[in-house]
């Protein structure tokens, strides 16, 4: 029997004896019923029990995050809020990531003693890491294969996000491509519509992507959608394999972690992470799960680049979470390579100082859809644009004064620069 435990961090709410609340935590999640029952002796809970470590009170009087069928608690009910870490035996996970989702994010979310519960991080036994696969790829794979050893990787997705046939994609792809772009996706939404069959669009796609090498010498990479169920996904795979392609792209969250994982153990190209779904995981701050733990998860299982949404963007994360975040992909877990961070969402290159500023490296992968597709000078000029403004952020000039002589990047501040304040005034 191995001895090692795996920790999880909780932030717990809860209307009764917090204390009690998070020993069921441990018990639920473990060898516990609501009850004990015959052959739940003191051995096996000993061997397969899981542990409160430790207890620390954060607040006290709180009103209710969540709703609770609890019995008896009166008109105004109030919380307490504690964080929890609690630990299970590594020989309970059977060394799947499935089993790592279903004992760490499983029935407790449900625990009628619980008015909020969120799972912040995970500690990792030290040599428990390589039981899982981690990356194949991970930023060092993504850029050799890329041919970019240093700075940002440019790159865009595939809009309009539905409704483009096939042969449509492939000429915008080459005109990406001719610019110098470094990465070209499909949406989150394309996957097989009628438009746009998947298999029609691999094949449009790679030989667009040839006749770009041919001209240029530099073959772009391009993450084609697979997300579907396991036998599909492997077909696809394989269908983008035969055609050259370099790389798939995956979301986790739709698909679920067995599926991932075995596509992860098929594959033998890089694995593009959209982490579709997120917001409905996070964005309650008594709920859900922090980005920490999240990544470790799907990083376990393989993801070689993951989205972490991006600075001043469209969505409602702040700044320093996103960039802890990427952050947080570029730290090794055990012997795994660090995964490349993806900046998506509202970005251009006015986000590319304080990006670089706050995560502290250009080991990202940049994605600008309107960014680059909308630029006034076309496509090229966003490449171009996106590209002197992290030329900026790395030397430290102002982006306004490095604009002075760089038209592309000119043009890109006068396109873009109010329209993140024109969104929040309702003229987005």
């Amino acid at each position: 029997m191995n001895s090692e435990r795996l920790t999880a961090t909780y932030l717990i709410e809860g209307p009764i004896d917090i204390h009690f609340t998070a020993n069921l935590i441990a018990g639920e999640q473990s060898i516990g019923s609501f009850v004990r029952v015959p052959g739940e002796t003191d051995e096996v809970i000993d061997r397969c029990g899981g542990r409160v470590e430790s207890l620390d009170i954060v607040e006290t009087g709180c009103p209710l995050a969540l709703p609770t069928s609890l019995p008896g608690l009166g008109s105004n009910p109030r919380s307490v809020r504690a964080r929890a870490r609690i630990s299970f035996p590594i020989d309970n996970f059977a060394r799947d990531i499935a089993s790592l989702f279903a004992i760490l994010l499983g029935n407790l979310f449900e625990l009628q003693e619980l008015t909020g519960i969120r799972l912040e991080d995970v500690d990792l036994p030290e040599g428990f890491a390589g039981a899982f696969p981690g990356p194949a790829f991970g930023v060092r794979g993504t850029r050799e294969i890329i041919g970019r050893a240093d700075g940002a990787l440019i790159g865009t997705i595939v809009k309009p996000k539905l409704g483009l046939a096939p042969d449509q994609i492939a000429t915008l792809v080459e005109t990406l491509g001719d610019a110098g772009i470094d990465f070209v996706k499909d949406d989150e939404c394309l996957s097989d519509p009628p438009i746009c069959r998947f298999d029609d669009r691999v094949e449009a796609v790679t030989r667009a992507l040839d006749r770009v090498a041919e001209r240029t010498g530099r073959r772009p990479m391009y993450a084609f959608n697979l997300t579907g169920d396991g036998d599909e996904m492997r077909r696809r795979h394989d269908l983008v394999a035969r055609h050259g392609g370099t790389c798939i792209m995956v979301s986790p969250n739709a698909c679920g972690p067995s599926a991932f994982a075995d596509l992860r153990r098929h594959s033998v190209l890089p694995i593009h992470g959209h982490r579709a779904g997120w917001g409905m995981l996070t964005r309650h701050p008594g709920l859900g799960m922090d980005f920490e733990p999240y990544q470790k998860l799907w990083r376990l299982a393989g993801v070689d680049q993951f989205h972490v949404g991006g600075l001043q963007s469209k969505f409602f994360e702040e700044d320093a979470s996103v960039a802890a975040s990427a952050r947080a992909c570029l730290r090794p877990i055990g012997e795994h390579r660090p995964t490349m961070p993806v900046f998506s969402s509202g970005q251009w290159g006015g986000q590319a100082p304080e990006t670089f500023r706050q995560v502290g490296s250009d080991d990202v992968l940049y994605l600008a859809g309107g960014g680059i597709l909308g630029h006034p000078h076309g496509a090229s000029g966003g490449v171009r644009a996106l590209r002197e403004a992290w030329e900026a952020a790395k030397l430290g000039v102002a982006l306004e004064d490095y604009a002075a002589d760089r038209p592309a990047l000119a043009a890109s501040i006068r396109k873009f620069g109010r329209i993140r304040m024109d969104r929040g005034m309702g003229n987005g």
